[in-house]
């Protein structure tokens, strides 16, 4: 007993003092092994959800831009408002301050957007004064609308249906997800080339509302040049007067009787008669325009990204209010071509094609 007395205490101190040193040691590498684990974790989760809500951010985009585009133009204000909000409740969702989204320096844009503004209505005054330019600023679009027509897309669809959604979606959602991985630059140069690649659908009716504009964007020459239906038909059909020519007697007098025809076609189209039948673009001229506009979009989304970062969203979307709404008045304003007919299209008031969003 007197022996078992003294190893019993014995004993229990060695445990404990085993115990003692055991349970720290084993509590900090528990708890360093933890650290490491949860912040990998965390680094994990938050790298999948960045991509998550970039990619959540990209799709509301694209549904938005094929409803308000294609298949309810008219309704495009209630639809890019609530694309806007749902980008918004992601961006938040994901830790992104207001002023990250770009909603800081109000006064200061409110004055770079305003003095741009007017920059643009005093280019738009000179375009249409000009008869070398006046051309790519009378839009079919804006030209078959009604007054009521023109007033709701210059003050709602364009403001609201447009320019709400694009300022807020590529120059701020778009811009503070990408900033904050990759930095500002990077941000500037993948949320402006998304932007071009957002006007694939309104470059497309563009083709047929402005030609001259668009003719433009696919890099032909300003001044008056071929026409369009002046095309690879029209080319192959000189081709083959040439050779009859080449042929002698009759054919070759036959070649220019059909060139005088020709020539007088175009001479009653420029007077105004009735013009036939529309010319479709090819495809290969269709992709010209397209990749025109893609390139020029994305490069006033650059030009639109240095105006946010100096005064926050208020400074591009004055501009580019601006630039579409004044767009329609300026349309309308332009003195009528020689021998076009007037200045707006046959058919009662407001009855034109349905505009699509201007972008």
């Amino acid at each position: 007993m007197t022996a078992d007395r003294r190893a019993v205490p014995a004993g229990a101190v060695a445990v404990l003092a085993t115990d003692r040193r055991a349970v720290p040691a084993g509590a900090v590498a528990v708890l360093a092994t933890d650290r490491r684990a949860v912040l990998a974790s965390a680094v994990a989760v938050l790298a999948t959800d960045r991509r998550a809500v970039l990619a959540s951010a990209v799709a509301v985009l694209a549904t938005a831009n094929v409803l308000n585009n294609r298949v309810a133009p008219r309704l495009a204000p209630l639809t890019s408002t609530a694309a806007t909000c749902a980008l918004l409740a992601l961006a938040r969702r994901s830790g992104l301050s207001w002023s990250e989204l770009g909603f800081h320096e109000g006064p200061r844009g409110l004055r770079i957007g305003g003095a741009l503004a007017s920059a643009v209505a005093g280019v738009y005054a000179v375009g249409i004064a000009v008869p070398a330019t006046r051309r790519f600023f009378r839009d079919e679009r804006a030209l078959s609308l009604s007054r009521a027509r023109a007033l709701e897309e210059a003050l709602l669809q364009v403001p609201v249906g447009t320019v709400l959604l694009e300022e807020v979606g590529f120059r701020g959602v778009l811009h503070a997800l990408l900033a904050r991985s990759h930095g500002p630059r990077t941000a500037t140069a993948v949320s402006s080339a998304l932007f071009g690649l957002w006007h694939v659908l309104p470059a497309i009716d563009m083709m047929a509302a402005n030609p001259a504009l668009s003719g433009l964007a696919a890099g032909e020459p300003p001044g008056d040049g071929p026409r369009r239906g002046d095309g690879p038909q029209r080319e192959d059909e000189r081709q083959g007067e040439d050779k009859r020519r080449r042929e002698g007697g009759s054919r070759r007098e036959d070649g220019r009787r059909r060139e005088d025809g020709r020539q007088g076609e175009d001479g009653r189209r420029g007077d105004g008669a009735a013009p036939g039948p529309p010319v479709r673009a090819s495809p290969w001229e269709a992709a010209r325009v397209v990749a025109g506009s893609v390139a020029a979009t994305g490069v006033a989304g650059v030009f639109f990204g240095e105006l946010r970062r100096r005064g926050g969203l208020a400074a591009p979307s004055l501009v580019h209010v601006a630039t579409n709404s004044l767009g329609y008045l300026f349309a309308r304003l332009a003195p009528a071509e020689p021998g076009s007919g007037g200045g707006r299209l046959t058919g009662a008031p407001g009855t034109g094609p349905e505009p699509p969003v201007r972008s």
